[in-house]
């Protein structure tokens, strides 16, 4: 056991402990350039077999308004309460950027669904994280849209896709304060 004192912490480190998602989101978002960067970053995720069995739809500018009637849309045909119904439009104008990812699995008999099912969620990973390298803040969203049927159809997705998330991205609307650290190893079982 060493008794010299632990050497500073990289910087990139520090900066990957510091990442939290930002739920208030304003304008400006990413430009064309700092998107095309995301998506270069996207594309480094982990890929066994490099087919790249995800794709990407974003919407800003009026294809906010798009998007948020498409969720209206799927809402009503989801059968989803009136409440949910009335707030789907307003959802994607929490930010000036969201970017639907989806899993879009490749056939191929080494490597399976659920591989491609991860390596499309490992690319929102690294599309939030691109995001935060380039001053945005981002946050990874879920819920109904992302489990009903009804709204892969209004995107136009194949029937073997699979909505991995809505990632919204713009600028920071709230001070960033630092994530809780849990103990590092709570989720850690030795073999």
């Amino acid at each position: 056991m060493s008794l010299e004192a632990p050497s500073p912490m990289a910087p990139q480190l520090e900066w990957l402990l510091r990442r939290r998602s930002c739920r208030r989101l304003a304008s400006p978002g990413p430009g064309g350039d700092e998107l095309a960067l995301m998506l270069r970053a996207a594309h480094r995720t982990p890929d066994f077999g490099g087919l790249h069995p995800y794709r990407f739809l974003a919407a800003r500018g009026d294809g906010l308004a798009r998007l948020g009637e498409a969720m209206r849309r799927a809402a009503i045909a989801a059968g989803r309460s009136e409440k949910t119904i009335a707030r789907a439009p307003g959802m994607p104008g929490r930010a000036p950027l969201v970017i639907v990812a989806a899993a879009s699995p490749v056939p191929d008999e080494t490597i399976t669904a659920l591989d491609q099912l991860l390596c499309a969620g490992g690319s929102v990973l690294m599309l939030q994280l691109a995001a935060r390298a380039l001053g945005y803040g981002s946050i990874w969203r879920s819920g109904w849209p992302m489990r009903e049927r009804a709204m892969h159809d209004e995107l136009g997705l194949a029937a073997t896709e699979r909505i991995v998330g809505f990632l919204y991205v713009g600028t920071p609307d709230e001070p960033e304060t630092p994530p809780e650290d849990p103990e590092p190893f709570f989720r850690l079982s030795w073999l």
